[in-house]
């Protein structure tokens, strides 16, 4: 592996001339971050790309106090140096995991409790792939939607990274898995992937098509990203005790919900957001994904979804390529 020379006090990374679209971005020298206690100094080789950055961007979801204005909350990479009171690293560890902000820049600090091994098959675009869309798959779908074994899963977005991930996770534990993606392309990807069945939300209603699969019984979790247009629509498809677990608003946030369902059939609506848990929660979901998780994944059970790799120059191009959500999976930043 060949090393790189260090810039002494400065790295690259994308910062943003103010907020709006893609032309507020650029690529720019700023100090490098030196790491504090428990941190550890990153040389990012990857980092992928999710909706958090393009709200930010946007200026509609600001990092959490005290982090980075660069965007990007996932990264692979190698370990450069480290702060006080850590132990167990070496320089050129090959280590992924999740950050509050800062991962669009050459060199990014990185939790050490949430440093997890890159295993030494896996190319730098995958590990980048891995930490925000199965972490978060798995604390929505089994902290908070309690999923099991022959329970039924209603899964929105399945074509994004976070929704591949779950796809992956619910088959994994025995779950069966309705989804909806925007087209019957997608939806095919899904099916390779996992799900058992789903439609594509521009032609089919849901509602319908979740009353046909299940028989009219329901199902026992939606996971959805799209907010209040969906929300009655959920509601009415979940079993009596049913979960709703709201992980995205893409379609906004503020409107009217009928809460007479809610009370009589005891359904349950919770939400769920990763950036802003504190850090003791991430070193917690850390812990549990390499325990639980990483050894599938080492088995081949389970895979990250790349659906393309950009180099860190055409970082516009992926906000664009994203935009317009033509991917299936993850987008991926290679440095």
């Amino acid at each position: 592996m060949g090393w790189k020379t260090l810039p002494a006090i400065s790295t690259r990374a994308v910062v943003f001339d103010g907020h709006g679209g893609v032309e507020v971005m650029r690529i720019a020298e700023v100090p490098r971050p030196e790491p504090g206690p428990g941190q550890l100094l990153v040389w990012v080789r990857a980092s992928a790309l999710n909706r958090a950055d393009l709200l930010q961007r946007a200026g509609e979801y600001d990092p959490p106090p005290g982090e980075s204005q660069v965007p990007g909350v996932e990264i692979a990479g190698e370990v450069e140096s480290w702060g006080e009171g850590v132990q167990g690293f070496r320089r050129g560890d090959r280590v992924m995991g999740l950050v509050g902000s800062g991962g669009y820049a050459e060199h990014c600090l990185l939790d050490a409790g949430m440093a997890v091994p890159v295993p030494d098959a896996w190319s730098w675009a995958e590990a980048a792939a891995v930490p925000e869309s199965f972490y978060t798959a798995d604390t929505t779908l089994f902290e908070l939607g309690e999923l099991g074994p022959g329970q039924t899963l209603l899964l929105h977005a399945a074509a994004s990274g976070v929704g591949t991930a779950c796809i992956q996770l619910a088959r994994a534990v025995g779950a069966r898995v309705f989804c909806t993606a925007g087209s019957d392309a997608k939806i095919a990807r899904c099916l390779e992937l996992g799900a058992d069945a789903g439609v594509n939300y521009k032609t089919h209603d849901f509602v319908d098509a979740v009353r046909d699969w299940t028989g009219g019984a329901g199902v026992d979790v939606v996971e959805d990203f799209i907010g209040i247009p969906y929300l009655n629509r959920n509601l009415s498809v979940l079993k009596d005790g049913g979960r709703l677990i709201q992980v995205g608003l893409l379609e906004g946030w503020l409107g009217e919900v009928d809460l007479l369902p809610v009370v009589l059939r005891r359904l349950q609506i919770k939400g769920s957001a990763m950036r802003p848990r504190p850090i003791a929660d991430k070193r917690a979901i850390t812990r549990k994904f390499r325990e639980r998780w990483l050894p599938l994944f080492m088995e081949g059970r389970l895979r990250p979804v790349i659906d393309s790799v950009f180099p860190f120059e055409e970082v516009v191009a992926a906000h664009e390529h994203m935009e317009a959500n033509r991917n299936f999976g993850k987008i991926v930043l290679e440095l």
